[in-house]
């Protein structure tokens, strides 16, 4: 936005005192200034003049909010910020002009998304799944044979925001594009806007990636370290996981060894715990090994509580 004085400048003598003077007018009988000296009779004529520059952006700022075209077109000088002027009169009774930036609501909106966002990390996940936002028609009307899979998981939002960090998390167990890992995502979003930190880990893709982190054991204490610390982890799609015993005993074990007790950890599967014990007592190097099994399991069935995820497949609707 181009100031005031960048408009007077470069004037002839005569024609910019015109100038000034117009604009003092103009800005004079702007409904905004009519009302802020109404409150403040000490600003008279040679306080606006000595102030032209403040009252006139001021101004400006004003009518452009009040025809906002969106964040990202801002055309006040701060974007997502307006001018916001005081008056305060001295002990001779002058008017002394003060103004400052003030962060509208769009901005602070827009703010406290991307806190909540940096709240969450994701690992493999299609960010979308994080970043396009929650309808009520998404979440409650979309399907009705999982509604009540979806008031189980708000339930569980409503009971940490009551009494705090659970230890006891949730298994979503349910058919392939049912919504478990959006369900999830929701749940995330909703309790980092409390203050929560959460990770959503793909399964299938961290299984692969691991394989290369084993040549970098720095990459890999930093990762494993994040699930073990962050308030609420969810493993996305357990049991499409290409197995391996490293990942089962070494990698999953040390976090689900870590945060049982402490807190919470959420699982999406297309297996019930029956059938993921299955898959967890056999790898393709090791062959079977049942008491290995049931040993990972032994920190994942007593710490969750299972939800049937019903309804049909979302996927490309």
């Amino acid at each position: 936005m181009e100031s005031l004085g960048d408009i007077l400048r470069g004037m002839p003598g005569r024609q910019l005192l015109k100038k000034a003077e117009d604009k003092l007018q103009e800005v004079a009988s702007d409904p905004l200034i009519v009302k802020l000296r109404s409150k403040h009779p000490e600003l008279d004529r040679e306080a606006m003049k000595l102030n032209l520059n403040r009252l006139h952006q001021y101004a400006v700022e004003y009518r452009n909010c009040s025809s906002c075209p969106g964040l990202d077109r801002c055309p006040n000088d701060m974007e997502g910020h307006y001018t916001l002027i005081t008056v305060e009169a001295d002990q001779d009774q002058q008017a002394r002009v003060y103004d400052h930036k003030v962060a509208c609501k769009k901005f602070l909106a827009q703010q406290s998304q991307q806190a909540i966002r940096g709240r969450i990390r994701s690992f493999y996940v299609d960010e979308r799944a994080l970043s396009e936002g929650y309808s009520t028609i998404e979440i409650l009307d979309k399907d009705a044979d999982r509604e009540e899979a979806v008031g189980l998981v708000y339930d569980y939002i409503l009971k940490t925001r009551s009494d705090g960090l659970q230890r006891q998390g949730l298994y979503l167990a349910g058919t392939f594009g049912t919504g478990k890992t959006f369900l999830m995502c929701y749940m995330l979003h909703e309790l980092a806007k409390d203050g929560y930190t959460g990770a959503i880990v793909y399964m299938p893709d961290f299984a692969e990636d691991l394989k290369s982190m084993f040549n970098d054991p720095l990459r890999l204490k930093e990762t494993v370290d994040a699930l073990k610390e962050t308030d609420l982890l969810v493993f996305d799609d357990i049991g499409a996981e290409n197995l391996n015993p490293w990942l089962r005993d070494h990698v999953m074990g040390a976090i689900l060894n870590y945060r049982m007790n402490r807190k919470p950890t959420f699982f999406t599967s297309n297996h019930d715990l029956e059938a993921l014990e299955k898959h967890f007592s056999f790898t393709s190097k090791d062959g079977d090994e049942q008491f290995k099994g049931r040993r990972i399991m032994d920190r994942i069935r007593p710490f969750v509580d299972v939800i049937l995820v019903n309804g049909y497949n979302k996927r490309g609707v």
